[in-house]
């Protein structure tokens, strides 16, 4: 009978180290970094060539937003810059030739400073070409001064240029980060406007999955640590993936309800983020569970 008593012990025993070994300690579910490319101008969309499920490489680019307004617009500023050029050419001659000068003279008292530093340049080098370079800045000052509303519609138009010009190098929609089209929002020939959503993309080689852990478990975390992350094979097994913890909340919340754990829900938790590579079979929102 004692026999049979302790054999049952044993049993028992055995049966409760294995029910916690193939216990996790966190669940949460996959998710990735997204990113939505939005338009940085307005107009029709001529080209769009992309579709969701698409992967696409960092600095493609993915269509082109019709530029010919802004094309004209520029044409009218530089025709009314030249009428300016021709009537005040002298002046603008004289303010292009001074600046020129001041550039080289700057490119020149960085090299005497650098002369300097290595004791092969003198103080009086080094006080002459800064005493030129103010003489240069006083130049362009007094002609500016006797002439500011040329000088400054030229300034205005030269601005108004620069900003059709940035204008124009927006419009061809370039992909900023390689990943995946997640959704696709717009479609060709429609009429876009700035900082409407074209499509939004996610690098989905490599993964989150976000997990909750209570406060007994933070000592036992930490950044880069290697962890293992199951995922379901079929109904009864389990595949396992290796992971890298790579942030940790620093505050308390309450489990969200997607998370299916053990304790209690009422219990605070901290989130933590697990990044794992994926072979291609990890979906977004797809559950998981994490050993520490």
């Amino acid at each position: 009978m004692k026999t049979f008593c302790f054999f049952i012990s044993v049993i028992i025993i055995l049966a409760g180290c294995s029910g916690n070994g193939n216990k996790s300690d966190a669940y949460g579910n996959f998710e990735a970094v997204e990113t939505i490319v939005s338009a940085e101008a307005t107009g029709k969309l001529l080209s769009f060539a992309i579709d969701e499920g698409q992967l696409l490489d960092s600095g493609k680019i993915t269509g082109y937003i019709d530029t010919v307004q802004l094309f004209l617009n520029k044409r009218q500023l530089e025709a009314q810059r030249s009428s300016i050029n021709s009537k005040f050419g002298g002046i603008i001659a004289q303010v292009a030739v001074l600046n020129q000068q001041k550039e080289t003279a700057l490119k020149d008292k960085s090299r005497i400073l650098k002369m300097f530093e290595g004791k092969a340049a003198t103080q009086k080098q080094v006080d002459d070409i800064s005493g030129a370079i103010e003489v240069i800045d006083k130049q362009i000052s007094q002609i500016e001064t006797q002439n500011p509303s040329v000088i400054n519609e030229v300034k205005s138009l030269d601005a108004q240029i620069a900003r059709i010009n940035d204008l124009i190098k927006k419009s061809v929609l370039v992909n900023p980060k390689r990943g995946t089209v997640l959704n696709k929002y717009t479609e060709q020939f429609e009429v876009v406007s700035q900082g409407k959503p074209l499509y939004k993309i996610a690098d989905l080689d490599k993964i989150i999955i976000r997990v909750y852990v209570s406060g007994s478990q933070l000592p036992n975390i930490k950044i880069g640590q290697t962890v293992k992350v199951l995922v379901d094979k079929n109904d009864k097994e389990n595949r396992q993936l290796e992971g890298t913890i790579t942030w940790v909340s620093s505050q308390a919340e309450f489990t969200p309800k997607i998370i299916q754990t053990k304790d209690e829900r009422v219990n605070q938790v901290y989130a933590v983020k697990v990044l794992v590579k994926n072979d291609g079979s990890l979906k977004l929102g797809m559950p998981g569970e994490v050993r520490f």
